[in-house]
């Protein structure tokens, strides 16, 4: 995207809080050396990988424990997913069979990584994008060791702000931490494992920046403000003193606010609002719990299911599920069940093409058109609980029809493991995610048959307003700050309040500082979010008081647009923060 004036500063994407400035510094990584000549001799290429494989496999386990010592566990669990690489089975097998056809070993791989990795890219969902990036850092370490080379190192003599086309987990760990002022990238986003650590670390970040930058001498004067997504290249003396104010008042911020995360969090008047956190991984979990969530609101499983030929088996599923509930518990956490197809592609589950993938057979109509699918999870979900404290939840429902054809094979699925004699959770809570104003609409209906509702407003944004959420064009109907939206979700919670049942989100709005106030005049009683998010939200909530958050509830749904709506949430949202 083009970049956009802001003042003096050039517009970016926001991608790890905080404030810097210093000299920047250009990283362009060697390419590793791969001849497309044909192997000489097939085994010869075959011990070459072997050996290659056994050197990575080690340079991964020291990268884990140098993230380890300088970051945490949580973000060192990040090269388990990279250990995890170079063991899939799906890649050594084509890349044996590509050295078996004649490719040397470094071709070889090098094509499957990046098939794999286009793989990964075409997926609609930003945080398995991000996993092709890792896929081809494995596939660098890799070629590098196949021509015996070191790869080259990030030398820093001196604190710098770094500028890059991206930064891999693998270079970010190798880096001196204490001499990393910022991160600037051309590439990456907020869901990369780059980012991930960029957070963790505390050091500023953004990416999207205008790839001239790159261009600029090393030392140049930069500033960088990672919270709002703007750099400066030069800046003014009165720019470079805005920034250095800022820097030491982050700083300070940030200690305050880990401190008091770690408590449940209630409004400045009492009143209970549980913050949990949106994961996708064992490593989410850990993160989750080191910045005070209370809980998980969404535990996203396709990532089970996804960039694979054959779908997971019941045990790697509970296995997986154990592991993420375990490390929770007592804490509750809610489990999504399969939100894919569609737009997400399960090559093993026969579906058919659509022009309209969105609005086609995904999440809940999958599952309940492919029961072998969804019964071995289920199970899974079931088994898993008797160590965590689980509860379900159904993606995507539109009516009343689809809870009960769901909650009718969660009981067949307890049955099955009664009688097969499988210990397993019984009973287990249920909800479902209202993402189509169909279940808004209707959510007196769906009150009966569920526990609880958790309102899914990426989707709910774009179903309501007819924008596709991805779409660039639209990106000004893709504020779930809309009235419309606003209106669906105070219905719900009316609904809830009425039945004695509760409320949560788990979309994007969540963890929107903006929107904090308004959710909970709404009635909102549960906010989950990215786990980074969390000390602040809880900080703002111990600020606000209920009848403020109604009163701007009220007045807000009287508000023509979003725009409007965000202006006057972010103006309440900056005296909160400043108190």
């Amino acid at each position: 995207a083009p970049v956009v004036k802001v003042g003096s500063g050039q517009a970016a994407i926001p991608i790890a809080e905080g404030f810097a400035l210093g000299p920047l510094l250009v990283y362009k990584p060697v390419a590793p050396p791969v001849s497309q000549e044909p192997a000489e001799d097939i085994d010869a290429e075959l011990a070459k990988l072997d050996a290659a494989l056994a050197s990575t496999a080690e340079a991964i386990r020291q990268q884990k424990s140098q993230v380890h010592a300088s970051a945490g566990e949580e973000q060192a669990a990040i090269f388990d997913a990279h250990r995890l690489i170079l063991q899939d089975p799906e890649t050594l097998t084509a890349v044996h069979t590509l050295i078996r056809s004649g490719q040397n070993a470094a071709y070889a791989w090098s094509q499957i990584a990046e098939e794999t990795a286009a793989s990964y890219r075409a997926l609609p969902d930003p945080y398995l994008q991000q996993r092709g990036t890792d896929v081809l850092d494995v596939a660098r370490q890799i070629l590098f060791a196949l021509a015996r080379k070191q790869a080259g190192k990030i030398d820093l003599r001196s604190p710098v702000i770094l500028l890059a086309q991206d930064v891999t987990p693998t270079e970010t760990s190798q880096l001196d931490m204490e001499k990393v002022l910022g991160l600037a990238t051309v590439g990456g986003g907020p869901t990369s494992h780059s980012a991930i650590l960029a957070r963790a670390l505390g050091i500023p970040a953004v990416s999207g920046i205008d790839p001239a930058l790159l261009n600029q001498p090393d030392g140049t004067l930069l500033g960088l403000d990672g919270s709002h997504g703007l750099v400066w290249v030069a800046p003014s003396p009165d720019v470079q003193a805005e920034l250095t104010s800022q820097r030491k008042a982050w700083l300070d911020r940030r200690q305050e606010l880990l401190r008091t995360s770690q408590a449940l969090a209630y409004t400045a008047d009492g009143t209970r609002i549980e913050v949990v956190a949106n994961i996708g991984s064992v490593q989410d979990a850990q993160s989750a719990l080191k910045n005070g969530a209370e809980g998980v609101g969404l535990l996203r499983t396709e990532f089970l299911f996804l960039t694979r030929q054959t779908p997971p088996s019941e045990a790697e599923q509970t296995q997986v599920l154990k592991d993420i509930g375990s490390r929770l518990a007592p804490r509750p956490v809610i489990v999504r069940t399969l939100d894919a197809g569609g737009d997400k592609e399960l090559p093993y589950a026969g579906l058919a093409a659509e022009a309209n993938p969105f609005l086609g057979v995904r999440a809940i109509r999958v599952s309940l058109l492919k029961p072998e699918l969804f019964q071995p999870q289920l199970r899974a979900i079931l088994r898993a609980g008797l160590e965590a404290n689980f509860r379900i939840m159904f993606p995507m429902v539109a009516n009343l029809s689809e809870v009960r054809q769901a909650k009718a094979a969660l009981l067949q699925a307890h049955e099955d493991l009664t009688a097969e004699g499988v210990p397993h959770c019984w009973p287990v809570e249920t909800g479902i995610m209202v993402e189509i104003p169909s279940a808004a609409i209707l959510a007196k209906t769906l009150a009966a048959e569920v526990d609880f509702f958790s309102i899914g407003t990426n989707d709910l944004t774009q179903y309501t307003l007819a924008a596709e959420r991805g779409s660039p064009a639209l990106a000004y109907l893709a504020d779930a700050l809309h009235p419309a939206v606003l209106k669906l979700i105070l219905k719900v919670c009316k609904v809830a309040a009425q039945t004695g049942k509760w409320v949560g989100v788990c979309g994007e709005l969540a963890g929107d500082p903006a929107a904090t106030a308004i959710l909970v005049g709404l009635g909102v009683r549960e906010l989950s979010m990215t786990a980074s998010g969390i000390p602040r939200i809880k900080r703002l909530l111990s600020h606000l008081e209920l009848a403020a958050a109604q009163a701007l509830a009220d007045e807000v749904l009287a508000l023509p647009d979003a725009t409007s709506v965000r202006s006057r949430a972010a103006a309440f949202a900056s005296r909160l923060e400043q108190d």
